[in-house]
């Protein structure tokens, strides 16, 4: 099959990628010409493990190109796909002008019947949106052209994008058009050959909101146990416990119920947002969304005001080790990132930061290129040295087993207050380091009290 994307992004380019990859020809469009040309070169402008390879076979192949040209991207295929960006407007809602302008530019040179699916995340009744656009187009140029508009949401995680798209939990595809369900079919059938089950079809505002539904609950787990943590900390449980207690319950599960700083990236913060708009424009308060999205801001803050108590409020003129800048691992992704908010209150009060990440330090010179309170260090012990404390935001592996006793010997106040509760506190703790973290109990092992070495 031949298949247009419009947009070069994280999902146009790992759908064009992978579907390259089962054998079809796949043009995707991009009005970037820089980030075309280096994309014809196998330079992409994302960290997405494995990504980089599959693109630079298909583009060795022939069956993969990039292009900034609007009328060969049309005429290339009869299947269309749409996945450009919707970021959130001022009141948290999806800006939809570029899924327009995609639109309105199939619609003003479709001459054969089109397929045009929606890849984009995208609220309810964006498919009827799309359909009238392309209609007005037609009509304008008073052509009778058929075309089915089409909802296909993608449900990628970042760091295993390739994993899911090639075997995928499932499929929601959302049409009334007999048609179009056989192309889909056919297009997404090397990619459900052991489970046909994982095609499922529905209405497209059914469709639509699936995505935003599945985003939403996710994100409501993660807020409920990062609420539960802050009850466990002033009770004095231990929250890894409860996690484990509930987890073991099949009707719980133990995905998405980890404490933390809370979450970011591009889809959980602007989809709980763009859902909450969406019913506010429908005459309904989701008032248990908007406590998830509360919540989740609110957990940023953790860390910061963790280190604040630990330092009676006062940190000006200490230096703190940071680990892990991007929003999760196995990305470079830095919207929405909690270590940004920490970076900035720590700055704010008057204390500067050597901070570490695998993959994302390239990406954060973007949001801070000339602050000189923030050093950008080459290995995650060498980010240690002169400074006071050590904070942890993102849970990459190369943090999980670190050398306790040489991290008490680098860290001048031998604290090290952890984000994502990656290690044992009793192991830590015998290393000669307060160590706090999400939700489980202090202890009063080491042997210096910071705000006494604070203070002398």
């Amino acid at each position: 099959m031949k298949i247009t994307i419009y947009g070069s992004g994280y999902v146009g380019l790992v759908t064009g990628a992978l579907i390259a990859d089962v054998g079809n020809e796949v043009l995707c469009v991009d009005v970037d010409q820089t980030k075309v040309d280096n994309l014809k070169k196998g330079i992409i402008p994302i960290f997405e493990p494995g990504l980089d390879d599959v693109i630079k076979r298909n583009v060795e192949m022939e069956r993969l190109d990039f292009t900034t040209d609007m009328d060969r991207a049309v005429a290339h295929s009869e299947v269309q796909f749409i996945a450009v960006g919707t970021p959130p407007g001022e009141d948290g809602s999806a800006d939809m002008q570029y899924v327009a302008a995609v639109a309105a530019t199939i619609g003003d040179r479709m001459t054969d019947k089109k397929l045009v699916v929606n890849k984009s995340t995208v609220p309810v009744g964006t498919g009827d949106m799309v359909e009238s656009v392309i209609a007005k187009s037609l009509a304008t140029r008073g052509q009778k052209v058929d075309y089915a508009v089409i909802s296909n949401p993608e449900f990628l995680k970042e760091g295993a994008a390739i994993e899911d798209f090639m075997k995928p939990d499932r499929i929601v595809i959302g049409t009334d058009d007999e048609y179009a369900t056989e192309v889909m079919r056919e297009l997404y059938a090397p990619f459900c050959r052991n489970r046909r089950d994982r095609l499922i079809f529905m209405s497209r505002k059914s469709s639509e909101l699936t995505k935003y539904a599945a985003n939403s609950l996710l994100a409501t787990k993660i807020s409920f146990m990062n609420e539960l943590s802050n009850i466990a900390d002033r009770l004095g449980a231990d929250i890894e416990d409860v996690r484990v207690g509930i987890g073991s319950d099949p009707r719980i599960g133990y995905h998405f119920i980890y404490p933390g700083c809370g979450y970011g990236g591009s889809c959980f913060p602007k989809d709980v947002k763009a859902l909450v708009q969406t019913a506010r424009q429908n005459g309904y308060t989701a008032e248990l969304l908007e406590a998830v999205d509360h919540v989740n801001d609110r957990q940023k803050h953790v860390l910061f005001e963790k280190l604040m108590k630990h330092y009676d409020g006062d940190i000006r003129g200490k230096t703190f080790a940071i680990w892990g800048l991007s929003f999760k691992p196995n990305t470079d992704d830095l919207r929405e990132a909690p270590s940004r908010v920490l970076i900035e209150a720590i700055f704010e009060a008057g204390g500067s930061v050597r901070a570490y990440d695998p993959v994302a330090m390239k990406e954060m010179r973007h949001f801070y290129p000339d602050e000189d309170r923030m050093e950008l260090v080459g290995t995650s012990m060498d980010t240690l040295k002169g400074t006071d404390a050590l904070l942890i935001n993102t849970e990459w592996r190369e943090f999980r087993s670190p050398n306790f006793d040489k991290m008490a010997a680098a860290l001048g106040d031998k604290l090290i207050i952890d984000g994502r509760n990656l290690y044992d506190p009793t192991q830590v703790r015998e290393a000669g380091l307060t160590y706090d973290c999400i939700g489980r109990p202090q202890s009063t092992a080491p042997a210096v009290v910071l705000k006494a070495v604070a203070a002398g």
